[in-house]
Order: structure tokens, then C-alpha cells, then sequence
């Protein structure tokens, strides 16, 4: 769920607030730009979301075809599976005795012999039969949330200039704010973590602002 957040939050806020802001720049109300963002915001929750879907519903499909591959190589060749199943024991530091005991015994349930195999030789987790719903769900609203940070400002007000610096302000310091999240929920250090996501968006937006103004 974290993952979902964070991809769905990061370019919630990033993609809206460049949208935003390149349209301030050759706009002087605010009805457009607002109007341009919920339609962005629509589209990107609905993308963002699928993708999401998708990215879960491919993950599900994956691990049940190498899960059975995994049955079927037991079958057709179980002593060369017992002999990688005693081989990941034994680098895992176990004596070889006891991997070859270890080995047979795991061997007896075909069910927790494939398993075991999914997890230590291929490194693959079973995921939830929800989790592409979940997925989408969460993505497409921590996009909705992230989008209507730099959007709501030019709700408020009608002329663009303000609705640019507002929208600027508050965006900045939400992108500050995602940031440090992020990088604590990550591990990644505070201060890079935050830094790279607050001139990411700001880069996007001024990038977008710069470009509008010369096209016009």
C-alpha cells in the first residue's frame, strides 16, 4: 500500500502542478486552468489506476505460471528438484546431512516442496488475489489527492497570477512534506530524499511555465 501511495502521490502532485502552471503562464483566469486540471486529474486517476490493475493482475499471473512450472518439474524430475532443494539448504549453511535429511522431508508434501521452491529458489511471495483492486484503488486516489493540491488554489481564486503564486506555495511545501515521507517509509536518507522529490515538481512546473511562455 505504501508503494501504491507513493507512485500514485508523486505524480499526483507533479503532473497537475506542471499542467497548471504552464497554462498560468499564457492565461489571465483561472475557469480554463481549472477546468484543463480536473480533466487531467480525471484522466491521470484513471490511467494511474489501471495501470495499477494491470501491474497487479501481471504479478498474479506470473507467480501461478512459475508456480506451476514448479509442479511440473517436480514431477517430471523430482530428483533434480530434491537436489536443488538439499543445495539451498546447504548455502544456507546447513550440514549436508542434514540438508539431504531436511530435503527428503520437505520432498513428502508436494504442496510445501513447491513452495519452498517458489520462495528460496525463484524469491517469489504469493500475492493477494485483491491485491490488483487494492492497487488501483489506492493509486488512483492518492493521485485524486495529490492533483487537487496545486489545483485547489486556482479554485479559490480567479485571477491566475495569485492562483499561480498560491498553487507554487502550497505545492512546494506539500512536495517538502511527500518527500520526507517517502524517504522515511523507504529508508532512503531525509535530506537527499526530500530534496530530489521537491525539485522534481518544481522543475516539471517551471519547465512547463517556461515553455508556455515562449509558445505564446
Amino acid at each position: 500500500m505504501i508503494k501504491d501511495i507513493i507512485i500514485g502521490m508523486s505524480d499526483g502532485l507533479t503532473v497537475p502542478f506542471a499542467l497548471t502552471a504552464g497554462l498560468s503562464g499564457v492565461l489571465s483566469t483561472n475557469h480554463l486552468i481549472v477546468v484543463s486540471g480536473l480533466s487531467e486529474i480525471a484522466a491521470g486517476c484513471i490511467s494511474m489506476g489501471l495501470g495499477g490493475y494491470l501491474a497487479g493482475e501481471s504479478e498474479l499471473d506470473h507467480y501461478n505460471t512459475a508456480l506451476q512450472n514448479e509442479y511440473h518439474e517436480i514431477d517430471r524430475t523430482p530428483d533434480s528438484e530434491l537436489k536443488e532443494v538439499q543445495d539451498i539448504l546447504l548455502d544456507l549453511g546447513i550440514e549436508e546431512n542434514l540438508s539431504r535429511a531436511a530435503a527428503l522431508q520437505i520432498s513428502k508434501d508436494r504442496d510445501r516442496w513447491a513452495d519452498f521452491m517458489m520462495k528460496l529458489e525463484l524469491k517469489l511471495e504469493q500475492p493477494s488475489r485483491h491485491r490488483a483492486a487494492k492497487s488501483a484503488g489506492t493509486i488512483a486516489l492518492s493521485y485524486l489527492t495529490g492533483g487537487f493540491i496545486p489545483l485547489f488554489p486556482y479554485i479559490l481564486f480567479h485571477d491566475s497570477r495569485t492562483g499561480f503564486y498560491a498553487s507554487c506555495g502550497v505545492t512546494i511545501l506539500a512536495l517538502v512534506l511527500f518527500g520526507y515521507f517517502r524517504s522515511t517509509m523507504t529508508g532512503q536518507p531525509v535530506a537527499k530524499g526530500t530534496f530530489k522529490m521537491t525539485v522534481t515538481g518544481i522543475v516539471a512546473a517551471a519547465s512547463a511555465y517556461l515553455l508556455a511562455k515562449a509558445v505564446s
